[in-house]
């Protein structure tokens, strides 16, 4: 049972964070592109943009393949693709479900911060638990620029009616981080992708679980975030404190 103390705010990404929806984007994109004359885009190429909003990554797949569609066509096509496959089950991870229903039942306001349409996020969560427990939700959609930008997170910060600074955001990219770490937030990193964990955008990191969700402990990110002094681990592993 995880114990409770002081309560900041607590903003999570979405995708790759809280569930494992990132199979899902990638076979959103893979149909989109082939739609478009392009086939055979890999999970090797989709991994490049993950933790990046949408819109900039079509727009960056708009350039790279020379695609005549415009990105808002492109962008309705590819949220349109997701909710298809999105409603067939996304799994959200057992620890941050565990997090999120202690920190909500502590009284810490919480948040979504997403690259995701609007649309996307609230089917992702309304197909979960979570769905009441994170009401309060800002897409890339609603501000001028997603991550790494630190936009998303900014809103919110005000839309919660704190400052950042008294935030603790969660994520699991690169980019995310880093817009975390220029919104002036704390941050908890558990990369998607184990072999990202050396990227520069995750130096701001405070605390960080470089192998991800396969070394997430609640209880460990609970005490970090309310300031509590961490158990003595090895030095070779598990999460990295800064």
């Amino acid at each position: 049972m995880i114990s409770s103390a002081a309560a900041p705010a607590v903003v999570f990404d979405l995708d790759g964070t809280l569930v494992d929806s990132e199979p899902h984007y990638y076979e959103a994109g893979r149909r989109l592109l082939a739609t478009h004359g392009v086939p055979g885009f890999t999970w090797a190429e989709h991994a490049r943009f993950i933790g990046i909003g949408t819109r900039e990554t079509l727009a960056e797949l708009r350039r790279a393949h020379r695609l005549t569609a415009s990105v808002e066509t492109l962008l309705a096509e590819k949220n349109r693709l997701y909710l298809q496959s999105v409603r067939s089950g996304t799994e959200v991870f057992p620890e941050m479900r565990k997090l999120v229903e202690h920190l909500h039942a502590c009284g810490h306001p919480l948040a979504v911060a997403s690259g995701s349409s609007r649309g996307a996020i609230d089917a992702v969560l309304g197909a979960t638990s979570l769905d009441e427990l994170l009401p309060l939700r800002v897409s890339a959609e609603e501000v001028p620029h997603g991550k790494p930008r630190p936009d998303v997170f900014l809103e919110a910060a005000r839309r919660l009616g704190v400052s950042p600074a008294d935030c603790v955001a969660v994520e699991d990219a690169p980019a995310g981080a880093e817009a975390a770490r220029r919104a002036g937030m704390r941050c908890v990193a558990l990369p998607y992708l184990a072999e990202q964990a050396a990227d520069p955008g995750f130096a701001g990191a405070g605390l960080l679980f470089p192998g991800g969700q396969r070394e997430c402990d609640a209880q460990q990110i609970y005490d970090w975030m309310v300031g509590r002094p961490a158990a003595s681990r090895p030095p070779s592993g598990g999460p990295r404190q800064r």
